[in-house]
């Protein structure tokens, strides 16, 4: 486990060196490494000069990345997160109006999993704070209030500098802002992604101007258009595949829709493959005895363990449908494995239609969702991972050759089809939007009608096949 100390540096050579001396010395949980990361912003005295020195004597733990030119405190934070390899990251002023010495604090609810993120607050009623500027600290809770409505949260303090996050989740969020409008675009993107953020009263040591405080009412101002700008912004993810997934997150109705068509061919105990970030599992996991929600994803299982933190019959692990060794503890362990979009990601899907035969018990039911017809093959397809999408006697055939019965092949969403062949074949995209997404769900109590009555071939098929009583390993 490691720590990486984001220092966005900017004309401040007369303070960097204690600082670094400070971070260098800051106690850490047990067992926590730390790596400093300093990106000089174009420095126009002697700081860049001072962190080399450093670096010199810590060539292990501190590394200089220059900026050419000023480019703001955002685009520092970008450079430097692009560089760290800790398991947790922590924005550090370079100036000395926070004190390292409270990464304890700060860091505690992230070292012991209760946290995805955790910001430090000035204003939290414990703690030492330098009495300063009566228009600051008004600005500082007008900006907080519009950012907590922005985001729907009950924050504090949106500006502070001390935030701290898991670095995975800190690198899969897009940031734009150059400069400190990134305090107000993380705050509402990383509440945009539903992680359990905490809050903790740090102490604060500010500076007047004649002491070197750089912020004023021009950065004041690009921390309202930054809430303006990203208050009804989806552009929450890093890569098309998980913006889509949350596009249809978005989409309740689609998604009741396609529990509704599986949930008759479900048992008691239930291994979903793929859960994502729970679209779902939400719908799924009422009324059954145990139900395993599994992924690959980092941050997916994060979520997943966000959203049903509640939910004693759920059980949330990593299982990659192509690795047998993932599926040795659930050998023969469900009535029932659910596999939705998952099986067209896999170059072997042979291999993991055996892995979905293993979990089953002899009599056990397998309910498989695929893309149907490789004529509409395009770009969203590649976008999303997939390596082709399925005739019905190709999956039936795919399906028996592991030792599945197959019973019901059935038609899904024939009402996507149109749409799914302009946006993927004609006019090339590669993201489901959340605004075209909202919109169709918004119909779905028609589509579900129609879909039947639609002369085309559907977008999806559903397989129910039984894994047989006598069925061997």
């Amino acid at each position: 486990m490691s720590l990486s100390i984001l220092i966005p540096l900017y004309n401040e050579e007369e303070f960097i060196a204690a600082l670094l001396e400070r971070v260098l010395a800051a106690p850490l949980p047990a067992g926590l490494e730390r790596e400093l990361i300093v990106v000089d912003d174009g420095s126009t005295d002697g700081s860049a000069e001072i962190v080399e020195e450093y670096s010199a004597r810590h060539p292990e733990t501190i590394r200089l990345i220059r900026h050419g030119r000023n480019r703001g405190k955002g685009a520092a934070v970008r450079t430097a997160l692009a560089h760290a390899r800790g398991q947790f990251s922590i924005i550090q002023d370079s100036d000395l109006e926070y004190d390292p010495g409270e990464y304890m604090r700060l860091l505690r609810p992230l070292v012991e999993g209760k946290a995805d993120v955790a910001y430090g607050s000035r204003f939290m009623i414990v703690g030492e704070r330098r009495v300063l500027y009566f228009w600051h600290s008004v600005a500082n809770r007008l900006l907080t209030e519009l950012c907590n409505l922005a985001a729907d949260l009950n924050l504090t303090d949106v500006m502070t500098c001390y935030k701290a996050l898991r670095t995975s989740l800190f690198q899969s969020i897009p940031l734009r802002s150059e400069r400190f409008g990134i305090e107000t675009e993380l705050t509402i993107n990383v509440a945009r992604r539903q992680v359990r953020i905490y809050e903790v009263p740090i102490s604060y040591h500010g500076r007047t101007y004649e002491e070197g405080k750089k912020i004023g009412l021009p950065d004041a101002i690009a921390s309202v258009w930054s809430i303006l700008r990203y208050w009804f912004t989806s552009d929450i993810y890093t890569g098309s595949g998980a913006e889509t997934l949350h596009a249809l997150s978005g989409a309740p109705r689609f998604n009741a829709w396609m529990a509704d068509t599986v949930r008759p061919f479900l048992g008691p105990s239930v291994l979903e493959i793929g859960a994502g970030i729970g679209n779902l599992t939400h719908a799924l996991v009422p009324r059954r005895r145990r139900y395993i929600a599994t992924d690959i994803d980092g941050e997916h299982l994060a979520r997943l363990h966000t959203r049903f933190h509640h939910r004693p019959n759920l059980e949330i692990r990593s299982c990659n449908l192509a690795d047998s060794n993932d599926f040795l503890p659930l050998l023969e362990q469900v009535d029932t494995v659910v596999c939705l979009n998952v099986l067209e990601h896999l170059e072997d899907d042979l291999a993991g239609l055996r892995n979905i035969y293993s979990a089953l018990r002899p009599g056990g039911r397998a309910v498989i969702l695929v893309p149907h017809d490789q004529e509409i093959f395009g770009t969203l397809d590649t976008a999303l991972g997939h390596w082709r999408r399925y005739s019905r006697e190709g999956l039936r055939n795919r399906m028996e050759q592991v030792g599945l019965e197959v019973e019901h092949i059935l038609d899904f969403n024939r009402i996507s089809r149109p749409a799914w062949f302009v946006s993927g074949r004609i006019l090339k995209r590669s993201v489901l939007g959340a605004a075209q997404m909202r919109l169709f769900d918004r119909f779905v109590w028609l589509w579900r009608r129609l879909d039947k009555l639609l002369p085309w071939p559907p977008t999806s098929i559903i397989a129910v096949a039984c894994r047989p009583q006598g069925g061997q390993l």
